[in-house]
C-alpha cells in the first residue's frame, strides 16, 4: 500500500514539474527573463534559478526527461554545462529548430490530428489552426501504435487525416520533431484549410464526418 501511494505521489510530482517546464520552455522563457538559444536550448542552471524552480534539483529534471513517455524534453551537455529544451510545442519562435523537413508522403504515410466535437464546426469551416503555437501538431498514426508517442491526446473524439501529397504540392511545409511529432506552420494565417483533409473519422464509431 505504501509503495503504491509513493508511486502515485511521485507521478503527481513529475506531472507538476513537467507542466512547469513545458510552460517555461515553450511559452514563458521571455516572461521569466530568459532567452531560448538556437534549437530552443537554455541552460538548466538558469532555469533552476527561477523562483518557480528553486526547490527542484538537477537530478529530478534528469529523471523526468529520461522517463517522460512523450519525450517532451531534451537534455544536452556541452563543456560541462547542461542545457534543456522542449522538443516541440512552442509559441515562442525558435531559431534553428531541430526539425526534419518532410518532402515526400513516402516519408510519413499517415498524418493525423486529434480533436473534439466542440471544435469541429470551426475546423470544418476554417481548417486547422496553429492557435497560439508556431505549428499545428499531428501524429504519424493513432495513439498506442508502436511509433506514436506524442502528437495528439488519447481522449480525442475525432481523427482528421491530412492529404499529405496534396498539401505538399500546394506548398505547405511539414516537419518531424525528434519525438516524432509532425508539425505544420500552415499558411500565412497559420491555417491548414479543410480542402487538404483526406478524411475525418469519429474515433468511437468509425463514421466518416467528411
Amino acid at each position: 500500500m505504501k509503495a503504491s501511494a509513493d508511486m502515485a505521489s511521485q507521478s503527481r510530482a513529475d506531472e507538476k514539474l513537467s507542466k512547469k517546464l513545458s510552460w517555461l520552455l515553450r511559452h514563458g522563457a521571455e516572461k521569466e527573463g530568459l532567452t531560448l538559444g538556437p534549437g530552443g536550448w537554455i541552460k538548466l542552471n538558469d532555469v533552476l534559478k527561477r523562483p518557480k524552480f528553486q526547490r527542484v534539483r538537477e537530478e529530478e529534471v534528469k529523471q523526468l526527461v529520461v522517463n517522460c513517455p512523450k519525450q517532451r524534453f531534451g537534455l544536452l551537455e556541452e563543456k560541462g554545462e547542461l542545457f534543456i529544451r522542449a522538443n516541440q510545442g512552442h509559441s515562442l519562435q525558435v531559431e534553428n529548430a531541430d526539425f526534419e523537413e518532410i518532402t515526400s508522403d513516402s516519408d510519413i504515410p499517415v498524418v493525423v490530428h486529434g480533436t473534439y466535437y466542440h471544435y469541429w464546426p470551426s475546423i470544418r469551416e476554417h481548417g486547422l489552426s496553429c492557435m497560439s503555437r508556431t505549428h499545428i501538431h499531428f501524429a504519424p498514426g493513432l495513439p498506442k501504435e508502436w511509433d506514436v508517442i506524442s502528437g495528439m491526446r488519447t481522449s480525442s473524439q475525432i481523427y482528421i487525416y491530412v492529404d499529405l501529397p496534396k498539401a505538399l504540392a500546394a506548398g505547405f511545409k511539414f516537419y518531424k520533431s525528434v519525438n516524432n511529432v509532425i508539425l505544420c506552420p500552415g499558411n500565412e494565417d497559420g491555417y491548414l484549410p479543410a480542402e487538404y483533409f483526406l478524411k475525418v473519422v469519429d474515433r468511437r464509431t468509425g463514421e466518416y464526418l467528411q
